[in-house]
């Protein structure tokens, strides 16, 4: 080939190289646009389309298929369409849309796009930790699983009083802002008297010094008001080994593992922390794990249509919690539940949902849950939906359900099991 003949080729290549890029670049603008009037449309203009929820979830698949099939115009068309129909104001399906939404879109793109870290941006921690204690008063979500979980510690420190010195230590492997403990210092306080005083040990593991502090802090602070109660506080970051704590031999052991297996990020991450927690041979080990967890694994419209069941139903319980327009409620949908979707659905983390198998091969078995758990939870139903105004006993959609016979309690929303808390006990 002449050398003018190679310049000339090398310039068409180029240039359709070009209007290809352009092309693409014009698709992406279009997604954008699509975005930014979604977030832009007035709350008082919302909830007036009358898709069904039926049509929002096609719109939803058909996006992921697209993506699923490689077919990034496709996937960039159905998603302008499923934008121009998601709303952060409309009925609960229409704002779980929204997030869904951006996940795929971040799926599209690369990371260093500005697109893509716009639709990913974290919230700040202030934002984190508002939008948690927001949804730990409105919603029984969070506290179904610390009090089914905290019931439990202390019956297994009841069963041990004979020889357990009435001391307790607890390993919480996320300590998570500490909102879980109050309810059992208080119940410990409550057991505690001048002639049998209690000791709590209390190790918490966390994601940063800041955290750990303030979760201790608020600890300490609460358990000065309770007599008769000797509460000892130990923070460490997460990463960090259980070989180094000193443990009373002759004290109840109480693993908590609320909330915590689901954010392993590999089969051996997991199996080596079971076998680690193992070995200390713990009276007892609670776990309570988000429904959403037990999603098929790796990307696929099947993985997205079941995390959508789930978040589905977590907006739809929310929206008998809170006023559709009240600010917390779009602070928990933004920086706590739409951050867990968009999470979900951009990560590529490696199947560690099925911990009931992983318990059962690294030597633990399930225990039957108490009826005083099965009561405990049925009643904070009752009080949250009196406190919230609803006369529903079930605070309106709420349930609890034994399954496994009894050994699992969940929480469910009508037929949508939310979060499940199980116990277990060495076996070998």
């Amino acid at each position: 080939m002449e050398g003018d003949d190679i310049v000339r080729a090398w310039r068409s290549h180029a240039i359709k190289k070009r209007k290809a890029k352009d092309a693409e670049d014009g698709k992406f603008l279009v997604l954008l646009q699509a975005r930014e009037r979604m977030l832009r449309e007035d709350p008082k203009r919302s909830g007036q389309e009358d898709e069904t929820d039926e049509q929002l979830s096609r719109l939803l698949l058909l996006a992921a298929s697209a993506i699923d099939a490689d077919h990034a115009d496709a996937a960039i068309d159905a998603l302008v369409d499923l934008y121009q129909h998601a709303s952060l104001h409309g009925h609960p399906m229409r704002r779980v849309m929204a997030y869904f939404a951006d996940g795929l879109a971040a799926r599209i793109l690369t990371d260093s796009s500005p697109f893509y870290r716009s639709i990913m941006a974290h919230p700040t921690p202030e934002e984190e930790f508002t939008a948690f204690t927001e949804l730990y008063r409105a919603s029984p979500y969070y506290q179904f699983a610390h009090f089914t979980a905290n019931q439990t510690i202390v019956e297994a420190f009841e069963a041990e009083e004979k020889q357990n010195g009435r001391r307790l230590y607890v390993i919480d492997f996320d300590v998570s802002y500490g909102f879980q403990w109050p309810s059992l210092i208080q119940s410990l306080c409550d057991k505690a008297t001048t002639s049998k005083p209690i000791s709590l040990h209390l190790t918490g593991f966390g994601r940063s010094t800041e955290e750990l502090k303030e979760t201790e802090t608020r600890l300490v602070g609460f358990s000065k008001s309770c007599s008769n109660l000797e509460f000892v506080y130990n923070g460490l970051l997460r990463g960090s080994t259980t070989s180094d704590l000193k443990i009373d031999k002759n004290a109840t052991l109480a693993v908590n593992l609320v909330f915590y297996l689901q954010t392993m990020k590999s089969s051996s991450e997991m199996l080596a922390t079971l076998m680690s927690i193992h070995s200390l041979n713990p009276s007892v080990v609670v776990l309570a794990e988000k429904e959403s967890s037990q999603c098929p694994a790796g990307y696929s419209a099947r993985f997205v249509e079941s995390h959508l069941n789930y978040f589905a139903a977590m907006f739809r319980s929310l929206h008998d919690c809170l006023p559709a327009d009240s600010l917390e409620r779009l602070s928990i949908e933004k920086n706590h539940l739409g951050r867990e979707i968009k999470s979900a659905i951009t990560s590529n983390c490696e199947k560690t949902s099925a911990w009931k198998g992983r318990m059962e091969s690294t030597g633990f078995q399930g225990m039957k849950l108490s009826s005083r758990s099965v009561s405990q939870a049925k009643l904070l139903l009752k009080i949250k939906g009196q406190f919230s105004g609803i006369e529903h006993v079930s605070n309106s959609g709420f349930g609890v359900s034994e399954r496994d016979d009894g050994t699992t309690l969940s929480l469910c929303w009508q037929d949508r099991n939310l979060v499940t808390v199980s116990a277990w006990k060495c076996t070998r």
